[in-house]
């Protein structure tokens, strides 16, 4: 299955983000420009990489019969330059139930499945084409 997100500009560094039946809006803080109502793009792949791991741990917990709700993940990068990235991601995963140490291993094996996770680990090929309305061609 293919995954496709439309990306729009809405004004300035405002964007609209639209993935299937939901929208969200990814913006700047005040001192970038923005106006500070979304999360910016490396919050995103925070947010995703997060979200991501917690599916994993509450799948975990739920097909064992531990917990049906309760996970929370927080989730952390250094901003490096030279190229400008982020590196040295930090995942903390707090079930809301006492696991034993065979089973805080399991989940944590149960995590490292995680799809954002694994995108990560092994850098995924981008390719990157920029496209030109026919009307901007004519005024070139």
């Amino acid at each position: 299955m293919d995954l496709k997100v439309t990306v729009s500009q809405v004004v300035g560094v405002k964007f609209a983000i639209q993935a299937r039946s939901h929208s969200a809006l990814c913006d700047q803080p005040a001192e970038n420009g923005g106006e500070d109502v979304g999360m910016t793009p490396p919050e995103f792949l925070l947010a995703s990489l997060g979200s991501c791991a917690a599916f994993y741990a509450a799948e975990y917990l739920r097909t064992r019969d531990l917990a049906l709700a309760g996970v929370k993940v927080s989730v952390s990068a250094e901003k490096l330059k030279a190229p400008a990235r982020l590196d040295n991601f930090r995942v903390s995963v707090v079930s809301p139930v006492s696991l034993t140490n065979d089973q805080r291993e399991a989940m944590l094996r149960s995590v490292h499945h995680c799809l954002v996770h694994n995108t990560l680990l092994h850098p995924p090929q981008i390719a990157v084409e920029v496209e030109a309305r026919e009307d901007d061609l004519a005024g070139s």
